[in-house]
């Protein structure tokens, strides 16, 4: 990574800018992606996988600083450098508190320009050489809320440690409501933790075990490489559940950790042998939830004092006061974040819900 060119996305409204921005930057052997429509520089940020981040303050549809939210959420660390014409105190101030990493007042020389972003993108490259191995995770579910049930605390506490997390969701679960708002539900939930979501639109209560459903799987654990997967377990009624568990353990063979979660159908042959504790995350999880408003009064178990009491249950057989349990298929990857990791993610999270109370 040290040899390669370093990667960069500058998201700018004002054509001129960005032109010039672009062109000082490839100039210097940087890869570039320029973007004038700041509500695709999340997605583009995802998949460039940018080193550097530059963007304008003032922009229609999503300013930069609410961009940078976006960032620190997806891609935390990834530097990001501020743009503006507004030579302003408190437009300093407020880049600041969003966790710029440098502010530029326009027009900016190209010598500057080139010192800084050169300077970032070093110290990124450092900081990703040194910093422990990331996870990369694949929660599989057969209908909008499945995995959110099952591993929504662990999926939050793999994001505020850094990992990335894909769901993919196999059917748009029309038997159990209307398939658009059940949809709609999903990219809510994805977009709450910064995950990325595929969803398809195989028939809900006819998920087979083979194909389509094995390439489907298969398809995206090319796309995303995970080095850990949730999916169904096979002590379950529900025959959806039962099929992607069996597709899933076909299409992902070649990882290293795969892990099956409780469902509300799962049967009493259901026997976990890991607990993971989701202490600090069980409001994530209850949030991530109630994006499913559609399912709340029609199932029981979606009201957060039962999803508690079932998260309380579970930790008689593992440590803290709420986990979620796993039957493992295979591992050789840590399903738990690292103590450590956990340390600094919860209190992360209780940073984070102590300034949403204030």
């Amino acid at each position: 990574m040290v040899d390669q060119a370093y990667r960069v996305v500058v998201v700018e409204d004002d054509a001129d800018v960005a032109y010039f921005t672009q062109t000082v930057l490839e100039k210097r052997g940087m890869l570039v992606q320029t973007i004038v429509d700041p509500l695709l520089a999340r997605t583009m940020i995802a998949s460039f996988e940018p080193d550097v981040v530059i963007t304008d303050i003032e922009m229609p549809g999503l300013t930069g600083l609410e961009l940078i939210d976006l960032i620190r959420a997806d891609r935390p660390g990834t530097p990001v450098v501020v743009m503006t014409a507004h030579v302003s105190i408190d437009y300093a101030v407020q880049a600041l508190r969003s966790q710029a990493d440098e502010f530029l007042t326009k027009p900016v020389t190209s010598s500057d320009l080139i010192s800084v972003v050169t300077r970032l993108a070093q110290e990124f490259r450092r900081a990703q050489a040194a910093a422990p191995q990331r996870e990369v995770v694949l929660a599989i579910g057969a209908h909008p809320d499945d995995v959110e049930i099952g591993v929504g605390g662990i999926l939050a506490a793999h994001r505020a440690a850094g990992d990335t997390v894909t769901i993919l969701t196999l059917s748009r679960g029309a038997r159990g409501g209307e398939a658009d708002d059940r949809q709609h539900e999903s990219l809510a939930a994805a977009e709450l933790i910064g995950a990325r979501l595929f969803m398809e639109d195989l028939v809900d209560t006819q998920i087979s075990n083979s194909d389509p459903t094995v390439g489907i799987i298969e398809r995206v654990v090319r796309e995303t490489n995970p080095s850990i997967v949730y999916t169904h377990s096979n002590h379950d009624r529900h025959q959806d559940h039962r099929a992607v568990h069996e597709a899933s353990l076909v299409a992902t063979r070649n990882v290293r950790t795969v892990a099956c979660y409780q469902s509300p159908s799962a049967t009493v042959d259901y026997r976990p042998n890991r607990f993971v504790s989701i202490d600090g995350f069980t409001e994530s999880k209850l949030a991530l939830i109630a994006c499913f408003a559609s399912q709340a009064e029609i199932r029981g178990y979606l009201e957060p004092d039962f999803v508690l009491a079932t998260a309380r249950y579970w930790s008689r057989y593992g440590q803290g006061v709420s986990c979620e349990p796993l039957e493992i298929v295979r591992e050789s990857a840590d399903v738990s974040v690292s103590r450590s990791d956990i340390s600094a993610a919860v209190r992360a999270e209780k940073q984070r819900q102590a300034l949403g109370d204030s």
